[in-house]
């Protein structure tokens, strides 16, 4: 290995983090030089993780190693996994940006909040590219210090208590995570993330230990992951700025969680020692509580954000279900889904926003009409509502077919009853809004037509949004191309995890 490819796991999360060192230190004023390097610093992150993809993919080897302390290393690794979460962190972070700086125009405290948010893409990318589980703990705890600000940005009383609950939540699963990490290093001493998992050579002896391990280890990433009874910081959250809501649900914050579920199961105790250990059906039973919980106290609220909040509680949990399955069919379903509920879901927030913003439309009881009034806008949030669905050829259609195909194939037919059931309840709380949107006269006031200009909103908040919708689209039309995110899932599971 040559020391490009040493150093390249290194570059990667170290771009943001220098971004966002340099945002601290600009003044308000500044808004040109925070704007241009916000955008650079986001390109070249997207350019760095491409030509990290094409290496990957050409079999060449990434890792960055550094020894903490004893035979404790600090390791990024860049595997098939991790550029798939990677990849999908640097395309939203950009598109995000973009967002936030036409979202924000104008307001306080710029600086603190680019900074802030420069941190929190540092710390998801590594995350992403962490090679074992210290590095996955420490860039997991620097995600929760980084986003606590940006969800208390306002300052007001509600995002405050928002902060707090936050915090009461976030550290105490880490704490969980850490406890984990000792007791593990403890019995099998450092282990490192590894294909079909590293813990083999211990399990014979320590069965009992590994599955109270493998307990707090999901109870921890479950936090994040917003599984029930875990989830109640998430709907308190939505009081951030919109930019914030769509970070934490689409890339950052719950996507941590869930992609660490996915390393603890596949890259760390591996599938045949899950199978030994007869944790699966726990996470089964744990993702399927939270789908349906989730759908249904996602009918009952009038406030968007907090139906989309709830709306993310279930659809992240089909992550976690797909790969309790333990069959390549669903494996694929539930780790596409870290790409196709992000895109889905970041294009309902930045929609939300943009209805917040141009029309101070907050609740749904308050949105009939408002697709004749910003119809781009509505067009793209329509669309993401159907593929959140499930409805063909969005995205969301092709995660739970896959998972539904998997379930068949491993014999576990009764996870068919759970999708449908998801599906109908989604529909409950989306169909209604796509209606009043399109379709429900308003009152006191004569229908005007639809005007399909591009003038509704500032462009900045305009076409994020329309990418991100067409970007879920096309992962649907074109699922079975190469390089589509299904088509990297498959390499996944029958490359890395052989199955």
């Amino acid at each position: 290995m040559n020391g490009f490819d040493y150093w390249f796991p290194f570059i990667v999360p170290l771009t943001s983090m220098v971004a966002g060192i340099v945002i601290f230190f600009l003044k308000e004023e500044q808004h040109q030089m925070r704007t241009f390097i916000n955008l650079a610093v986001a390109g070249i992150k997207v350019i760095l993780v491409h030509i990290m993809v094409l290496g990957v993919y050409q079999n060449r080897f990434y890792e960055f190693r550094m020894t903490m302390f004893g035979d404790v290393d600090f390791v990024l690794h860049a595997d098939s996994l991790s550029l798939l979460f990677v990849s999908l962190s640097a395309v939203l972070w950009l598109v995000t940006t973009v967002y936030a700086i036409g979202y924000l125009e104008g307001s306080p405290n710029r600086s603190r909040f680019f900074g802030f948010f420069s941190f929190c893409v540092s710390a998801t990318t590594g995350i992403a590219l962490a090679g074992n589980l210290i590095t996955f703990i420490i860039w997991y705890e620097l995600l929760t210090l980084s986003t606590y600000p940006l969800v208390i940005h306002r300052g007001t009383v509600d995002s405050l208590k928002a902060g707090r609950l936050y915090l009461a939540y976030t550290l105490p699963g880490g704490s969980l995570i850490l406890i984990g990490f000792v007791w593990l290093v403890s019995l099998a001493g450092p282990v490192e993330f590894a294909e079909r998992g590293s813990l083999a050579h211990v399990a014979a002896q320590h069965g009992p230990e590994l599955t109270a391990i493998f307990a707090l280890l999901v109870a921890g990433l479950g936090v994040k992951a917003a599984m029930v009874p875990l989830h109640g910081w998430l709907p308190s959250a939505m009081v951030a700025p919109a930019p914030v809501s769509a970070l934490l649900h689409a890339v950052a914050v719950v996507k941590a969680g869930a992609f660490g579920l996915v390393r603890v199961v596949y890259d760390l105790f591996g599938i045949e020692l899950c199978a030994r250990l007869s944790v699966m059906p726990f996470l089964a039973a744990a993702s399927t509580l939270t789908i349906i919980y989730g759908s249904v106290r996602a009918l009952f609220q009038d406030d968007l954000k907090r139906r989309l909040a709830f709306s993310t509680v279930s659809q992240v949990s089909y992550i976690a279900l797909g790969i309790s399955i333990l069959g390549p069919i669903a494996t694929t379903g539930g780790i596409v889904h870290l790409v196709h509920q992000g895109l889905m879901k970041i294009t309902l927030f930045f929609c939300a926003g943009n209805f917040a913003e141009k029309l101070h439309i907050h609740r749904i009881s308050e949105m009939d009409g408002i697709g004749r009034r910003m119809p781009w806008t509505t067009v793209a949030f329509s669309l993401a509502a159907l593929g959140m669905i499930g409805v063909p050829p969005m995205a969301g259609f092709i995660s739970k077919w896959y998972i539904g195909s998997g379930a068949v194939e491993a014999q576990q037919q009764w996870v068919i009853l759970v999708l449908i059931t998801s599906s109908v309840l989604n529909a409950g709380y989306f169909l209604p809004i796509i209606y009043r949107a399109w379709f429900a006269p308003v009152e006191g006031r004569d229908d005007h037509p639809i005007d399909w200009r591009l003038g509704e909103i500032h462009p900045f908040l305009l076409w994020p949004p329309l990418i991100t919708c067409l970007l879920a689209l096309l992962a649907g039309l074109f699922a079975g191309a190469p390089a589509s995110p299904l088509f990297w899932a498959e390499v996944i599971t029958t490359r890395e995890y052989g199955l």
